[in-house]
């Protein structure tokens, strides 16, 4: 399943183009990988149609609080409908992005080097255990 972000690269509104960065910019730091849908490109009318119908929310912004038609950026899992804006930042805030996207949460780097150092120390362990005895059969 792939991420999709539908933008509009043409948008005159600057909060639109800023909240549209941001998404980008989390997703990015996050390895999160992804597609971006730019409605305003020719022969995207389909993809445009697509997300003005399946959005249930608008994406209001302070400049257009009821917009008529879904405002980018707008956030699918293939054809499923995740969220807008608002929805993605408050996912990212509160840690639930990858439910959020509906995607497996990835392992991280920290929990395979974890993982991994807890296989060297089981190892030491057996190798101090081993070098124990033969000490304390050479004492005896």
């Amino acid at each position: 399943m792939v991420v999709k972000v539908y933008i509009s690269g043409m948008s005159g509104n600057k909060e639109v183009k800023k909240r549209q960065q941001r998404v980008l910019m989390i997703l990015d730091s996050k390895n999160i990988q992804y597609e971006v849908v730019d409605i305003a490109e020719p022969g995207q009318e389909a993809e445009k149609e697509l997300m003005h119908t399946k959005s249930t929310s608008n994406g209001a912004t302070g400049s257009d609080p009821s917009p008529r038609h879904p405002l980018p950026p707008q956030i699918y899992n293939d054809a499923d409908y995740c969220g807008d804006y608002d929805n993605f930042d408050l996912a990212n805030e509160v840690d639930t992005l990858e439910q959020f996207l509906k995607i497996e949460p990835a392992v991280s780097t920290a929990e395979i080097e974890l993982s991994t150092a807890k296989d060297k120390n089981g190892h030491v362990e057996e190798e101090n255990k081993e070098n124990s005895e033969e000490t304390e059969n050479r004492e005896v």
